[in-house]
């Protein structure tokens, strides 16, 4: 019994050899789409933010899925995180292996969301800052357009529309383990 048992298992071991493995981001607008629509619940243009600063994010600071560590900070005009959905679903960034927190800040009115997002094996920093103007252009483009057409407006939008990015370079800067998260936020840094 044991020797079908132990050929069954190397049957199955070469079997899933041969089958390409699936792809832990989306390639498509499709698939991105798919991807918000299941972790989110529906597919909006906060949604399509959060992918593009994600991504943005990912290509500046030379990062693969997981290496990212990110804090989103909601502004005081946001009617609900959701940019941290989308930036979880382009970094595999995610509140489980403690590498994306959402801090509920309501403090600024000049901004829609601030997003602090760390390369942790560089320690490098970006700072994306979501200004309160781009709350308007997002949601007439989610009253206005379906799914798929407000992924295609975000992403094809200037990101000056949507958000400016901040860059602190100081590779080597560990912030002490008994300052507050919030501090990272407040690190003066310069424009990218």
């Amino acid at each position: 019994m044991s020797n079908k048992l132990e050929r069954l298992i190397c049957l199955l071991i070469c079997l899933c050899s041969l089958v390409p493995s699936v792809p832990l981001k989306a390639e498509t607008p499709e698939e991105w789409v798919t991807l918000g629509k299941r972790i989110h619940g529906g597919f909006g243009s906060y949604i399509a933010l959060g992918i593009r600063i994600g991504l943005d994010a990912m290509k500046r600071l030379d990062a693969k899925p997981r290496e990212l560590d990110v804090t989103y900070f909601d502004g005081a005009n946001a009617p609900c995180p959701c940019v941290a959905d989308g930036i979880m679903i382009a970094t595999v960034a995610t509140p489980g292996q403690n590498s994306l927190r959402v801090i509920s800040s309501k403090s600024d009115s000049n901004n829609f969301g601030v997003v602090v997002i760390k390369n942790k094996k560089t320690g490098e920093l970006l700072r994306y800052v979501i200004p309160a103007a781009a709350r308007s252009l997002l949601d007439k483009w989610n009253q206005d357009l379906n799914e798929r057409q407000r992924y295609d407006a975000v992403m094809n939008t200037s990101s000056d529309s949507l958000f400016r990015v901040f860059s602190n370079n100081k590779k080597s800067y560990k912030a002490p383990k008994d300052l507050p998260k919030l501090y990272i936020f407040l690190m003066p840094i310069r424009k990218g």
